[in-house]
């Protein structure tokens, strides 16, 4: 029996091991988070392993160009067969076949053939120029792809540094508050101060204390995504680094509203689309010509105790042509056609969607900055405010309400201000 409550003590000893080391705090860097985002998460793997496939689909498809070359031999064993010749022999003149039948009793026959195809209605060359453009086009959605999750990663960077900030700015407002309950108990106790200033003061401080709350759970739900997002050991607790948010930096406003569109992975990458669209168009319409191939081949037949053929060698040219395809194939370009077309309007509409997006940005860059300065003077507002409704106060010249409310505004502004510097932040990268 004490081995067993041995064993469950050590168990719950190594658990609680393991839990302390599971909740280590690592200080990250933003550059260090993108760069797991782009090569650890889900995402990131599944955009790269689709461009490993249509790179190998489009390999496969210039391997046409090279000739087939084919090889196949057979060797059967035989039964005794009834054999009659029909051709003259040496035994005979006239033609009649000889009496005696040779024994066969195995067959054994070796081709080699060798196809080229010499035209085809240039399908072949618009075949790789489509698959060629389908892997540029994928290689741009991977690298729109990473971009996405840098941008979700820096989000959540941003929303988990704003929460810890959250939870030390009101961390230090709850001490104020609790000793604010401290102080008007005593008050209260000594006749000081009404019951009702001590219960106004222990309300406010039981609010704070469910905003702490509140922002401890928003802390601990966005660290946990961002650990999810960059394959992080579970239970990792994140620590931003503040550097990146102490100076608000300023945007670069030379940068045009082409330069934008032309620095978009995603535009880029349905471009190559509809190029592809285009080249498919062309292979469809390859179907309305013949096709000219070049053909070799060897052959070698032992037929055992009848005849044997050796160097059996041919070559020529072979020409097909679907005469049907005249009267068919009409719907397929024009199903390719508007494929094409397709895809030329889905390029302007993201092309103006973007130039919109740019707008917005600068615009959101723009407030972000206008609010900043705000939030920095009305810190100081609040705090002055304080300071005087606090002598007031002290001087019986104001009532709790008024000194209630001034720490509320103090502790706002403050929030407000390390918001608008993480604002500024996301809105650079």
């Amino acid at each position: 029996m004490k081995t067993r409550y041995l064993l469950l003590a050590g168990a719950l000893f190594l658990s609680g091991i393991t839990a302390m080391q599971a909740q280590e705090k690592k200080s990250l860097t933003l550059d260090e988070a993108i760069g797991l985002a782009v090569t650890k998460s889900n995402e990131a793997t599944l955009a790269d392993t689709k461009v490993s496939t249509s790179k190998y689909e489009m390999e496969s498809v210039k391997n046409n160009i090279y000739p087939e070359v084919k090889l196949s031999g057979q060797y059967q064993r035989l039964t005794d067969p009834n054999i009659t010749l029909k051709i003259p022999t040496g035994d005979s003149n006239d033609g009649e076949t000889a009496s005696g039948s040779p024994k066969v009793d195995q067959l054994m026959l070796g081709m080699a053939t060798v196809g080229m195809p010499l035209f085809s209605g240039f399908k072949l060359k618009n075949s790789i120029e489509a698959s060629t453009d389908a892997y540029n086009a994928e290689s741009f959605n991977a690298a729109h792809t990473k971009e996405q999750i840098a941008m979700q990663t820096i989000v959540l960077y941003v929303n988990l540094y704003k929460a810890q900030e959250s939870i030390s700015l009101i961390q230090e407002n709850l001490k104020s508050a609790n000793q604010r309950v401290t102080d008007f108990t005593a008050m209260e106790q000594n006749g000081i101060i009404a019951r009702n200033d001590l219960l106004k003061a222990q309300l406010q401080a039981s609010n704070i204390e469910l905003s702490l709350e509140d922002a401890k759970k928003r802390a601990s739900t966005i660290n946990y995504q961002l650990v999810t997002l960059l394959k992080l050991q579970e239970g990792t607790q994140l620590e931003p680094n503040s550097s990146y948010f102490e100076e608000a930096s300023e945007l670069n406003t030379a940068i045009t509203e082409q330069d934008a569109i032309n620095q978009r992975n995603d535009l880029e990458a349905l471009r190559w689309q509809q190029k592809a669209s285009e080249a498919n168009m062309k292979v469809a319409k390859a179907d309305y010509y013949p096709t000219v191939t070049l053909l070799g081949g060897y052959a070698a037949i032992d037929i055992k105790n009848v005849f044997q053929v050796t160097n059996a060698i041919n070559f020529g040219v072979g020409v097909s042509y679907d005469i049907s395809n005249l009267f068919k194939n009409g719907k397929h370009v024009k199903t390719a056609a508007s494929r094409a077309e397709a895809t030329r309007q889905e390029v302007e509409i993201l092309t103006d969607r973007i130039k919109v997006q740019v707008q917005d940005a600068l615009e959101n860059y723009n407030l972000a900055i206008k609010q900043n300065r705000v939030y920095t003077q009305a810190v100081a507002q609040a705090d002055e405010n304080y300071r005087i409704v606090k002598d007031k106060y002290d001087n019986g010249l104001s009532d709790t309400n008024d000194l209630l409310e001034a720490d509320v505004q103090q502790l706002q502004a403050k929030l407000n201000e390390t918001f608008s510097k993480a604002d500024i932040t996301q809105r650079l990268l």
